[in-house]
């Protein structure tokens, strides 16, 4: 469908960029408002925005984000701004008549000792890993709203995509904002400038985690909005392949061109031991994934260099 209005939430972060500069986008009449035109927060003021432009479409891509430290530092914020956010969007959404939603999730939806891969039926089968319990619940409570929605008035298709970890160009290189590859890029063009010898790593680098660049799930948002009709309810969006912590630094150091040793501090948090996304209901719909590790970390590099991220 061409020409179709869609409502994009988080357009100036990491997924809502990627989204807007996919060479798909221009199919499409985006309106996706800065948090100055639009407060998320205030469900009024939602509701109105949406009822005005009338999209076809709703795309719910924003969040507060961060890694294990943020996550930690900050559960109440994690939760409240998260829960609100989505449930304002949602809702608004319902109120307003709009009729297909597309909500982003989280793997840390997932039950931290849910055995890999982790399939869509596993949510709530356990507890929440407890560095980011607070963001966990929120999207698991955004993701129950939509099914709801979707169940008890039919006429509504409110679907949950669940990417795997994300990194990419219009990433937070802050390390009080970002997540492991770009944490780990900052970290280590600092320490190649500095001539650092070493460079610490959490844990014993040994868990396991999957990372997607964030192109590629714009890209996989892009046929959701092409072939709605047949992408399921709930629906994880991976690479189907994971890799060590260790493995990480060592490719971003190869990018990068660090030359240095890495030290382990056992003491830190690592979070869940490994998670892996199921992707068979991914791959029966006929979508994956295009761009190989090295390449999406050298794109990212080069947006780091460019001086077009928060560093």
């Amino acid at each position: 469908m061409t020409n179709s209005k869609v409502f994009l939430t988080g357009g100036s972060g990491l997924v809502g960029k990627n989204i807007l500069e996919h060479s798909a986008a221009g199919k499409y009449e985006f309106f996706a408002p800065a948090s100055s035109e639009l407060n998320l927060f205030n469900f009024e003021a939602v509701k109105a925005y949406i009822a005005k432009i009338k999209p076809d479409f709703v795309i719910h891509a924003a969040g507060r984000v961060g890694g294990i430290q943020a996550n930690m530092a900050y559960p109440v914020e994690f939760l409240l701004e998260n829960l609100d956010m989505g449930r304002n969007v949602v809702w608004a959404a319902r109120q307003a008549g709009v009729k297909k939603l597309i909500n982003l999730g989280s793997s840390c939806m997932y039950p931290c000792n849910a055995p890999a891969p982790l399939k869509e039926e596993m949510i709530l089968q356990g507890e929440f890993e407890p560095t980011n319990e607070g963001y966990g619940l929120a999207k698991v409570a955004v993701y129950k709203l939509a099914a709801y929605i979707s169940k008890q008035y039919p006429e509504f298709s409110y679907k949950t995509l669940i990417p795997c970890n994300l990194y990419g160009r219009w990433d937070k290189f802050a390390p009080e904002h970002s997540h492991m590859i770009p944490a780990v890029i900052r970290k280590l063009h600092l320490a190649k400038v500095k001539g650092e010898k070493s460079v610490e790593i959490w844990g014993d680098g040994k868990v396991r985690r999957e990372f997607m660049y964030a192109g590629d799930l714009a890209d996989c948002i892009h046929k959701a909005l092409t072939d709605f009709g047949t992408l399921p309810e709930l629906m994880n969006v991976g690479i189907g392949d994971d890799h060590s912590i260790n493995d990480y630094y060592r490719a971003v150091a190869e990018v990068v061109g660090y030359k240095g040793v890495f030290e382990h501090d056992l003491t830190k948090p690592v979070g869940m031991v490994r998670k892996l996304v199921d992707i068979s209901r991914m791959k029966a719909w006929g979508w994956k994934p295009a761009t190989r590790l090295r390449d999406g970390i050298a794109a990212s590099y080069e947006f780091f260099e460019a001086g077009l991220a928060v560093k």
